[in-house]
C-alpha cells in the first residue's frame, strides 16, 4: 500500500513549487504580455490585451513549473524529495501549474473579455489545459534527473 492520496500529492506539487523562479516566472509572463499587446499596437489589426494577458499567465505558469523541477538537487531535503517525486509523476506534477493559471486566468476572462461566468470558465480551463499539456511533456522529458 504504497499510493497517497489526492491531497499528498498537491502538497508535494507544491513543496515542489516553493523553489520555483517566481521572479523569473513574473518577469518572463509580463514580457511576453507587454510584447503580445505591443505588437498588435503596433502592426496593422486590433491589439488584443485579453489574449495578451492570458500568453503571459501562461507562460508565467510553465516558467515556474519546469524551473521548480529543473534543479532537482537543489533546496532543502523536503524540496529535494518533492521535485524527485514531481519528475517521477511528471502529469501529477503538472495539475497544480495548470491550476493556478486557469485560477489566474478566470478573472482575465470574466472581467475584460465579458463572455460570462461559463464563457470565461471555458476559456480559462482551455488555458489551464494547454500549460498541462506542455507542463508535463516538458517535465517528462526531464525525468532522467530525477535517477542522479
Amino acid at each position: 500500500m504504497n499510493e497517497i492520496s489526492r491531497r499528498d500529492e498537491v502538497s508535494l506539487s507544491g513543496a515542489a513549487l516553493r523553489g520555483a523562479p517566481w521572479k523569473a516566472a513574473a518577469v518572463g509572463g509580463g514580457v511576453v504580455t507587454a510584447a503580445s499587446y505591443g505588437m498588435g499596437v503596433i502592426l496593422p489589426g486590433d491589439a488584443d490585451l485579453v489574449w495578451a494577458l492570458g500568453l503571459g499567465i501562461s507562460l508565467f505558469a510553465l516558467i515556474a513549473a519546469i524551473g521548480a523541477v529543473a534543479k532537482p538537487n537543489d533546496g532543502d531535503r523536503v524540496t529535494r524529495q518533492a521535485r524527485q517525486w514531481a519528475l517521477r509523476h511528471p502529469w501529477k506534477f503538472a495539475l497544480l501549474p495548470a491550476g493556478i493559471a486557469a485560477v489566474l486566468d478566470y478573472p482575465v476572462q470574466l472581467v475584460l473579455d465579458q463572455e460570462g461566468v461559463f464563457g470565461s470558465a471555458f476559456h480559462s480551463l482551455w488555458h489551464g489545459a494547454l500549460v498541462y499539456l506542455i507542463a508535463g511533456i516538458l517535465t517528462l522529458t526531464m525525468k532522467g534527473r530525477a535517477r542522479s
